[in-house]
């Protein structure tokens, strides 16, 4: 009866489809796994071979939801492609990015050729092992707080990078895409594609320069008029772009990117994440119903070779080009990590790549096994990068041998000087308290892991270094010597079950270290922490309790005044 119903009509369809993605989406929060990961499960359980909950006419509703979801996810890349990240991380990002997806791509290629892939298909797939999936870089890394970390700045720099080098494929695969659907890609018309891209290129340019600001700016005021002016906006261009014989895809790109430059960019990603993760759903939907499961594991053993490749070489790759350019390993590593899995633009390139004839169905499968397999391995890797790092130092030479530069560097540094305070965190709390200590006459010196804030407190006169409280060996070499007092200003969040609070594990490294001073800490929750003492804290600082002690002093001296 039920089943007779979903097979008669498209909403019970689509109901049926949300449950399902609701319930692995349960699932997959329990265990810990973004829900991109519980989007292609749920696309696979949709399709032909499983409960075949998108029957064959009504497949084109299904799709045209998918292209909606698409435009969607690609007008928010474009929205947020943000070069001042990458100049915020200098030519880093930039040649890291770039050389990680050459060297990535040809190792991807090479071992794709020597299991027996075709030379297009191989470059399709070593293509979509090129890149990393944003949506699931930025999620875990803004969960751990660890977004404004020098590792979390250089990881969104060579996302943005591969965002541009995506764009890039994606002109290609459409202009490929639209020649195969209009006419012979041997005779094509290249002046007429190059005029076509000259004429959409100038538009966005005109957009940019004299229409974006002001037509956001009067929508401002209205938020939902905002919203759907962008969805409009974002699926018009992409319907120009079709209609120009390139792609809704990048018809979506463009017209994130002529947004993106508006001061209200942000609040727009902000107020479409929801919609476009939704009409996400219906792409992997649209996917799993091309998909048939019965030949999904005759590529097992390709997709665990190529996993293993995005998995464990890909970091390595980006840990050895960080250590050339004078990086910690350290900070190569937990960036590596941060990206070891394969990114949702590599579905859409290998969709576009079945659309296009390029490719079968079985290249679909394959590289759909391969990002189930490491966007849900890498979230266990990012969530213990910490420990896989103290892991690979005790027992790879590699990881505990420092560079010759950065212990140049580290000498000439302020890390040489004398302190009398040393503060950890220069957030509000632990700026004004160096400057109070620091206008007392006591030689300060503040630690922070947001290059931003240590510039702007040397611009302030105080002096800063760049350091990560989860770090042991730079603990390990602060300047203890003279210091009569260390702070812990800085939020005090859960890195992972081996290590529960970074105020005790920083004070325990402190004092296995030889540090005899005082330790203050900061807390929110005076009642939990009260075995700090046990772990060397013999001040605990109550930020909250001390502003409205101070408030209070200063509100009872003006009533004392005016009685």
């Amino acid at each position: 009866m039920i089943a007779a119903a979903i097979e008669a009509s498209v909403f019970f369809q689509l109901v049926g489809i949300l449950v399902l993605a609701s319930i692995i989406g349960l699932i997959s929060v329990k265990l810990k796994q973004p829900l991109i990961v519980a989007f292609i499960m749920t696309g696979l359980l949709v399709g032909p071979d499983a409960l075949n909950l998108v029957g064959e006419q009504d497949k084109e509703t299904v799709e045209t939801l998918a292209q909606f979801g698409i435009a969607l996810l690609l007008f928010m890349v474009g929205l947020k492609l943000d070069l001042g990240i990458i100049k915020q991380t200098g030519a880093v990002a930039l040649l890291v990015g770039i050389v990680q997806v050459a060297v990535t791509f040809l190792l991807g290629f090479l071992i794709c050729m020597a299991l027996g892939l075709a030379p297009v298909e191989a470059g399709f797939v070593g293509l979509a092992l090129a890149f990393s999936s944003t949506i699931i870089a930025v999620k875990l890394l803004s969960d751990r707080r660890s977004i404004d970390s020098l590792y979390g700045r250089i990881a969104l720099g060579i996302l943005i990078v591969q965002d541009l080098l995506v764009i890039l494929a994606t002109i290609v695969i459409a202009a490929i895409t639209g020649a195969t659907e209009g006419q012979d890609f041997q005779n094509l018309d290249y002046m007429a594609v190059f005029l076509k891209a000259f004429m959409l290129i100038a538009a966005t340019v005109l957009f940019i320069r004299y229409a974006a600001k002001p037509i956001t700016h009067m929508l401002a005021r209205n938020t939902e008029l905002m919203v759907i002016f962008c969805i409009s906006f974002a699926v018009l261009v992409a319907a120009i772009s079709e209609y120009l014989h390139f792609s809704k895809e990048l018809g979506g790109l463009i017209a994130g990117i002529a947004l993106a430059s508006t001061p209200y960019n942000n609040v727009i990603a902000a107020r479409l994440t929801t919609l476009r993760d939704f009409m996400l759903l219906f792409f992997f939907a649209h996917l799993g119903a091309h998909i048939h499961l019965d030949g999904i594991l005759d590529n097992l053993f390709t997709a665990l070779v190529l996993s293993v490749f995005v998995l464990v070489l890909k970091p390595v790759i980006i840990t050895v080009i960080m250590a050339a350019l004078h990086f910690r390993k350290r900070t190569g590593l937990l960036t590596g990590i941060t990206l070891s899995q394969i990114s949702e633009f590599s579905l859409v390139l290998a969709a576009m790549g079945l659309g296009a004839g390029l490719l079968d169905e079985e290249i679909l499968k394959l590289v759909t096994l391969v990002g189930l397999i490491t966007m849900a391995l890498s979230t266990y890797g990012i969530v213990y990068s910490g420990q896989i790092y103290i892991f690979l130092e005790k027992h790879f030479t590699y990881f505990r041998r420092s560079d010759k530069k950065y212990r140049e560097e580290r000498e000439q540094s302020d890390l040489q000087h004398q302190y009398d305070v040393l503060v950890f965190g220069l957030g509000r709390y632990g700026e004004v308290m160096a400057r109070l200590f620091r206008e007392q006459g006591y030689n300060v010196l503040g630690v922070d892991f947001d290059p931003d804030v240590i510039r702007k407190a040397q611009h302030d006169g105080i002096a800063a270094v760049y350091g990560d409280a989860a770090d042991p060996e730079f603990a390990a070499h602060l300047p203890l010597q003279h210091a009569k007092i260390v702070v812990f200003s800085f939020h005090h969040y859960m890195t992972g079950p081996l290590i529960t609070d970074l105020r005790r594990t920083l004070a325990n490294v402190l004092r296995e270290n030889g540090y005899k001073g005082h330790i203050a800490a900061t807390t929110h929750h005076p009642e939990h922490d009260k075995d700090l003492p046990k772990h060397g804290i013999d001040v605990v600082l109550d930020p909250f309790e001390g502003a409205a002690f101070h408030a209070t002093e200063q509100m009872v001296d003006i009533l004392k005044r005016e009685a």
